[in-house]
């Protein structure tokens, strides 16, 4: 079964990281993460649409912050 995604430039990358079990590599995974998030609202620039998928880019990056600071701990 294939999956779909409601913002495909972004959202495989951020849900990697949730599903990642060896914390060696969950740095690299939201640093992947971020990288897309941050390609994607770069090419959002200047676009007056696209309002549900900057709240979604919020939630995201609000997300991957908490899981930075409690994966270590």
């Amino acid at each position: 079964m294939k999956r779909t995604f409601q913002f495909p430039d972004w959202e495989p990358q951020y849900k990697a990281t949730f599903l990642e079990v060896d914390k060696a590599k969950l740095l690299d995974r939201i640093a992947a993460a971020e990288a897309a998030i941050h390609r994607r609202m770069g090419a959002m620039l200047g676009c007056g649409n696209g309002v549900k998928e900057r709240q979604a880019i919020g939630k995201a990056l609000s997300a991957l912050s908490v899981l930075k600071e409690t994966a270590f701990v």
